[in-house]
């Protein structure tokens, strides 16, 4: 609804309320009343919000203007995921365009989760999940590659991670 001033806009709420009282309906919760001016903005609702430092996906990450790809920074990966093995791995990884410049994945969460175990598996990683997890702002990767194993596409997709971590 729109009113053409702060008078009206209450003068209409207090008529609701009065309505409402005079209906005697039991709520079960709260009743929010929400009042945003004109080229307001406002979120709804969030959830869950991480943020992690330059980990965080941005809109101008990629390659640069003169077409050269973004510096990579080994310091924002987490230790397991920045040792030499780990970093040829991700070149490969990068190459066949299963990863961005900023090792952030561009491909499905079930492969995804492949390629997490796959790359665990090499490079000795016992908490896969909470490595990969944590660089990749994700939750329950676990679930992510259970579901990929009843998936008809995940020996094709495996085939290829061999042969490209090989």
């Amino acid at each position: 609804m729109n009113f053409d001033n702060d008078e009206e806009a209450i003068g209409f709420l207090t008529r609701l309320l009065e309505r409402l009282q005079q209906a005697d309906i039991k709520a079960l919760g709260s009743i929010n009343i929400n009042i945003y001016k004109e080229g307001s903005q406002h979120v709804d609702r969030v959830e869950n919000q991480y943020i992690y430092g330059s980990l965080t996906p941005s809109l101008t990450s990629g390659p640069s203007p003169t077409g050269e790809g973004s510096v990579k920074d080994e310091g924002s990966l987490p230790a397991p995921l920045a040792s030499d093995k780990a970093m040829a791995l991700w070149e490969k990884v990068q190459a066949a365009g299963y990863v961005d410049a900023n090792y952030q994945p561009l491909i499905s969460r079930t492969q995804s989760a492949l390629l997490a175990d796959a790359m665990a598996e090499r490079l000795g990683i016992r908490e896969k999940w909470k490595v990969f997890e944590t660089l990749w702002n994700r939750k329950n990767m676990y679930r992510d590659y259970y579901q990929a194993l009843g998936q008809q596409k995940t020996l094709i997709f495996q085939d290829e991670l061999k042969k490209v971590l090989a």
